[in-house]
């Protein structure tokens, strides 16, 4: 998307698509402006019809050495705070993506297992849908994070500790093969 003119009254007139019935928002390096501006005028458009669905809240994605880059929640809230509504997450927490693969799949929350670096995303879908979770401490997450939760007397908390963790996902590879 490309701004169409100098001007804030020239962004407001070009066309819209008619079809448009949701604004999706995820990861998108070339996000813009533009893009908000786009977003938004969908969402005025449309009211209620038209819905505002993000892929995540993670704040910052990590990569190796401890750097990091903004990530998609970053995008989802810049869309939210201009069209003044929150967005319906698909991702993780949200235990809509594991509904859609257990209505797919016979998944047995018993024999499974959730695998992730973050407490606030992974592990609390984990827990949430009655999963065994696995924390691998080569992401965002520092253990003593998880004691902070575990020592913790708010449940709300608790659903932030994992059942196991590991030093890095490697760990796992002698376990597979199994």
């Amino acid at each position: 998307a490309a701004l169409p003119g100098p001007a804030p009254a020239d962004w407001v007139q070009a066309p819209l698509e008619p079809a448009v019935r949701a604004v999706l928002v995820g990861f998108d390096e070339h996000f813009s402006y533009a893009k908000l501006c786009q977003a938004l005028r969908y969402l005025l458009r449309g009211g209620s019809e038209c819905l505002l669905v993000g892929t995540n809240r993670d704040h910052r994605l990590p990569l190796e050495g401890g750097a990091g880059i903004p990530d998609s929640g970053c995008l989802v809230k810049a869309v939210e705070t201009a069209a003044q509504r929150e967005a319906f997450i698909v991702g993780k927490p949200n235990r809509f993506m594991f509904d859609c693969v257990a209505q797919e799949f016979p998944v047995d929350p018993a024999r499974t297992i959730m695998v992730g670096d973050r407490l606030d995303t992974d592990i609390l879908m984990g827990n949430s849908c009655g999963l065994t979770t696995l924390l691998t401490l080569t992401g965002v997450t520092a253990l003593d994070e998880v004691r902070g939760h575990q020592d913790s007397g708010c449940p709300a908390r608790h659903s932030l500790v994992p059942d196991y963790y590991v030093d890095s996902i490697a760990d796992l590879l002698p376990a597979l093969g199994q």
